[in-house]
């Protein structure tokens, strides 16, 4: 039996890309699901996919993470549906590019409320009902965090500060019995691979890093993060927080991208 079968994971960003795939794998284990975006069609459909992959229970909250009352009534329908709360994915992510030069500074707010205040938000309200379950959380965050990369100066900034937030709230979460880690993936197969303004496409962008990745060959698919998601999530991982795990095929270990494709 699947040890996710009584327990209840929230998700955000679920309706499209890693966060939908993270929320079918779980379906699968048999979880109960509160599911959290913005996008009410798409969350509609992959509430409807869950059901019918095994969920045991979905809730859809459609929820725009730049307003602040918005995530605490997300963290109030789940715990008001589910009356607890075992593992909280902060998967939701956006992007605007530009270089130091001529990015936008409203950009700014607009990343940094939904890639790191939402995320810090959500972990503070789950505390409580995660210290009840000794559960854990999981941020979903880049090696753009780690490793500079032109044309995305406050997105790399944002995942920079989201792996910070892991370490440190993994000491702060200890005596609590809660654990938190995070999975940096390498560019896969999402929608924020598309880059309006500029001539790159999805395409070049995971073709030149599947040159670039040291293992090579292929490129980090939806999948790959969805079982470092998983592992760190189960009770396997139970010695383990305060990490941030590379899904790059070794991406890291050459250092800075200095291009884009």
């Amino acid at each position: 039996m699947s040890e996710y079968i009584a327990k209840v994971i929230l998700i955000t960003g679920a309706a499209s890309g890693i966060g939908q795939a993270i929320a079918n794998a779980f379906a699968k284990k048999g979880a109960s699901l509160s599911l959290v975006d913005k996008d009410e069609e798409n969350l509609n459909k992959v509430t409807k996919q869950c059901k019918k992959a095994g969920a045991s229970k979905v809730l859809a909250v459609v929820a725009d993470l730049r307003v602040e009352d918005n995530i605490v009534r997300a963290m109030n329908e789940t715990i008001e549906t589910f009356d607890r709360l075992d593992v909280l994915v902060n998967n939701a992510g956006v992007c605007r590019f530009g270089s130091v030069e001529n990015v936008p500074i409203e950009s700014f707010d607009f990343i940094f409320h939904v890639n790191v205040k939402a995320h810090f938000h959500f972990t503070q309200l789950a505390v409580p009902h995660l210290e009840k379950t000794k559960g854990n959380v999981i941020n979903v965050t880049s090696i753009g965090g780690e490793m500079p990369t032109p044309g995305a100066i406050f997105y790399g900034m944002s995942k920079a500060a989201l792996i910070y937030f892991t370490k440190s709230a993994a000491l702060d979460l200890a005596s609590k019995g809660i654990r938190m880690n995070a999975v940096a993936p390498a560019p896969c197969d999402t929608n924020l691979l598309n880059w309006p303004g500029t001539a790159v496409t999805m395409k070049d962008i995971l073709e030149f890093h599947a040159k670039e990745q040291p293992l090579g060959g292929v490129n980090i698919e939806k999948q790959d993060v969805v079982d470092a998601i998983l592992f760190l999530a189960s009770d396997s991982a139970r010695t383990i927080t305060g990490t941030s795990l590379a899904v790059d095929r070794g991406r890291m270990l050459l250092g800075a991208i200095t291009k884009l494709a």
